[in-house]
């Protein structure tokens, strides 16, 4: 029998550190029977007998109940106060004495002050082969900001027509987990819609702990699916992914990622007589959620808005499900062209979570990866779906270090090295600092 109540599969698992005490904790070290540990969701008959991978399973809810205890009202509490004080010191120093709005178009998350640039690069036009891959690099970075900073950038700064940004409800952790904009070239007949995803906020613990979460429900059809990305996007309690669904009366800002965001889509592409393109696109997390979208919308046979797909970019995407769930992707996503690119950079870990260890059996990569090194040189892979990652050697443990060395030297010349453009601040040079002691951290 399930033990969820709101389960979907006849396939699945879902840790649940909420549960993990000491007994559950012992048990899945010294007992094959995970379906009787009250920290593991899944059928009661399920049994693991890799010692390898139950102690996975228990160094991730180790992990995770580390996160989750960092949780809390205090923790948010200086993650608001950081920013703040950011926005204060900007204003400060750019002669705006005005105390910071939280909801106005000039505040900035803490991930805009690592990277401020919200400028499109002039030297690349809508002809250039380049541009909806540095389209859509922007707009996954300003993804992280407020609603009226992103309406301020996309009309103002890139001269493009604000649709609607998207706060999106979670009805499996009964909260607001996704959030997403739409935009696109111009009001009437458009050539180009967007969707951007946002990415985990830099001091969000709740939504770091989702990431590291390797929980998975097998979907008819589709395969295993990150069960995290699978609730953010607007997977429905008991039914998984209808094609339909309706809005609950009474609660019209309870919103449908998935759902909200297809419609916005479809009704774009149709007011455009067929002939606007789409792009999805998304950072870490986010472009966890923009793949998914968009394998979800070839899993419902969306064939209106499929065929004028004309890209999925994801940066630093985490991994999103299993080599059934990538073949499905692939066969919809890159035939009759090729449309899922995945971009990485030098030795960033977001592409590595949920992890490997932990996540080998039912996670992996698919799809075209470009991956950048440090020297900004283009290398693309080729990924096979079913074959899995190798970890990493241990000399890349002292090659870590080398490189975030290299890093922080190479950024206080960048800026005159390429271009005024590449210039990077001080909070992120800070960060490269940091990293030299700590080279694991996101790039």
């Amino acid at each position: 029998m399930s033990k969820l109540d709101y389960c979907f599969s006849n396939d699945y698992m879902v840790l649940r550190p909420d549960r993990a005490g000491p007994l559950e904790l012992l048990h899945l070290l010294f007992s094959p029977k995970v379906g009787r540990n009250r920290a593991v969701d899944c059928f009661t008959s399920t049994e693991v007998h890799s010692f390898r991978r139950r102690l996975s399973i228990f160094v991730n809810l180790l992990l995770q109940l580390f996160l989750l205890s960092l949780v809390g009202p205090a923790v948010a509490a200086l993650g608001g106060a950081l920013e703040f004080a950011l926005n204060l010191v900007s204003n400060v120093l750019h002669g705006r004495m005005e105390y910071p709005d939280r909801k106005s178009a000039s505040y900035r998350s803490i991930t805009g002050f690592i990277d401020p640039r919200v400028d499109l690069e002039r030297s690349i036009q809508p002809t250039d082969s380049r541009y909806h891959a540095a389209l859509c690099v922007m707009a996954s970075k300003v993804a992280y900001e407020n609603e009226a900073f992103i309406r301020d950038v996309v009309t103002r700064r890139w001269q493009m027509e604000f649709v609607q940004f998207y706060n999106c409800w979670n009805d499996f952790e009964n909260g607001y987990t996704a959030q997403a904009f739409v935009f696109c070239d111009k009001a009437a007949d458009a050539e180009l819609v967007v969707v951007a995803f946002r990415g985990t906020p830099a001091l969000d613990a709740a939504r770091w702990c989702a990431d590291v979460d390797p929980s998975w429900y097998k979907i008819p059809r589709l395969g295993r699916a990150h069960a995290a990305y699978t609730h953010a996007l607007g997977a429905q309690r008991n039914l998984g992914w209808p094609k339909w669904v309706e809005q609950v009366k009474g609660k019209p800002q309870r919103v449908d990622a998935y759902y909200a965001i297809r419609d916005a889509v479809r009704r774009l592409v149709e007011a455009s007589g067929g002939r606007a393109r789409v792009l999805v696109t998304g950072h870490g997390s986010g472009g966890a959620l923009a793949v998914l979208f968009s394998t979800v919308l070839a899993y419902h046979r969306e064939k209106a808005v499929l065929d004028r797909l004309a890209g999925v970019y994801t940066f630093g995407q985490p991994q999103v499900g299993d080599a059934m769930l990538a073949m499905f992707a692939e066969r919809n996503l890159d035939r009759p062209r090729k449309r899922h690119f995945r971009i990485t950079y030098g030795d960033d870990p977001l592409p590595r979570l949920p992890g490997e260890s932990s996540s080998a059996a039912h996670f992996l990569h698919f799809g075209i990866r470009l991956h950048f090194d440090s020297f900004y040189n283009l290398k693309v892979v080729k990924e096979i779906p079913g074959d899995g990652s190798s970890a990493a050697p241990p000399a890349a443990v002292v090659t870590s270090r080398l490189n975030a060395a290299w890093e922080l030297a190479r950024s206080a010349y960048l800026g005159y090295w390429r271009s005024a453009y590449c210039r990077e601040g001080w909070l992120l040079l800070a960060m490269r600092a940091a990293a030299v002691a700590l080279p694991s951290l996101p790039k």
